[in-house]
């Protein structure tokens, strides 16, 4: 069995909140890439307190952009697949979110953006309308 036949494309055009949900996703994936790098190269460049820190730290934000941003192109394809990276990106998203609200800096509206794009992002997700465009949940009965 091949792996279309498995997991066959939902038939249809891609609902504005599938779209929005994977434009979030895409989003964070790209705010991830772009400080993981401002640090790399903060370490490499030894501005950094801690070059090793600071390299290890954006070369592993690096590599987290990776889950958003399959995410955001499989929920744009329609792929029924990357709802579960989705959801676990926003869930992963909302202590990160909470920590930096914690803080006493620059960083809490950072904090307050990250927690409604995650909120935004999940209840998009859950919506009725893009589980019907992704092909889970009710199947007709042949």
């Amino acid at each position: 069995m091949s792996s279309a036949e498995q997991n066959p494309k939902p038939e249809g055009p891609r609902p504005p909140r599938l779209t929005a949900a994977a434009a979030l996703a895409a989003l964070e994936g790209l705010v991830l890439v772009a400080a993981g790098g401002y640090l790399a190269v903060r370490g490499l460049a030894g501005s950094a307190g801690d070059q090793r820190t600071a390299l290890t730290g954006g070369l592993t934000m690096i590599a987290l952009a990776l889950l958003p941003l399959i995410a955001a192109r499989g929920l744009f394809k329609l792929r029924s697949w990357s709802r579960g990276p989705a959801i676990i990106t926003q869930i992963m998203a909302l202590p990160v979110a909470w920590q930096l609200l914690q803080t006493n800096s620059v960083a809490i509206p950072g904090g307050i953006a990250l927690a409604v794009v995650a909120v935004t992002s999940l209840v998009l997700l859950v919506n009725p309308e893009t589980t019907e465009a992704l092909g889970i949940g009710r199947r007709d009965a042949a």
